[in-house]
């Protein structure tokens, strides 16, 4: 991780004010799924998309600044995370460049890695509380998806560590405890798994199974709400 980030301002239209002078204590990490940083900037900026996020990263870790933080970018859009609707109030979004086919280059995760750390410490964000956009919204979107090096935030403390413990088998109960929104659909739930999975061990497939269990149980378990 560097100290210093070089941060090129591109203003977006496309921001509003935080309803209910919210802070933001989430923080959304999306892809892309465009060919490349200009295209990407393009759409963000285009009033007529009514798209936006805070910050885009490119494949060279180039950071470009859209809304400012004490802005609503509009990046989220539906979904739910620990009871919070309104995603776009109370979060800050954050494009990275990436079709989430292939594996993120190493400057645009060092990149990452310094400004969460730099928004979470101006914010008082918790670490449970950076998340994907699959985690807010898994029947709608796949991003970051399971290329997405969460691990690199892991280690720096930056986002929920994975663990694991095997008291309890009552895996969509401990996604609630974590923060998911867990209707009783069969399809939403299936969304759901893979979103977790994604998340916390992209090496699963198939039918839920008992490493799923015992690390949704690990993180409920150990986490520490702070806000």
């Amino acid at each position: 991780m560097d100290k210093q980030l070089k941060i090129i301002s591109k203003p977006s239209p496309n921001f509003g004010e935080r309803k209910n002078n919210k802070k933001p204590h989430i923080i959304v990490i999306h892809y892309t799924a465009m060919r490349n940083a200009k295209d990407a900037l393009t759409l963000l900026r285009d009033p007529r998309s009514e798209v936006s996020s805070h910050y885009l990263i490119d494949e060279t870790g180039q950071i470009f600044s859209l809304v400012k933080e004490q802005h609503r970018a509009w990046h989220a859009g539906e979904g739910k995370w620990r009871g919070c609707e309104d995603i776009n109030s109370s979060s800050i979004g954050i494009e990275l460049c990436n079709s989430g086919k292939s594996p993120y280059s190493f400057l645009l995760i060092n990149a990452l890695l310094n400004l969460v750390k730099i928004i979470s410490d101006r914010w008082s964000i918790d670490k449970s509380n950076v998340i994907g956009h699959s985690d807010l919204a898994p029947s709608r979107k796949k991003d970051p998806g399971r290329h997405f090096d969460w691990r690199s935030l892991e280690l720096h403390g930056l986002a929920t560590k994975v663990q694991m413990d095997e008291t309890s088998d009552d895996f969509w109960g401990n996604l609630e405890k974590i923060g998911y929104y867990v209707p009783n659909k069969d399809a939403y739930r299936n969304d759901l798994l893979e979103a977790f999975r994604s998340r916390y061990c992209p090496e699963n497939f198939g039918y839920l199974n008992s490493r799923d269990i015992m690390i949704a149980c690990g993180i409920a378990k150990n986490l520490n709400f702070s806000d």
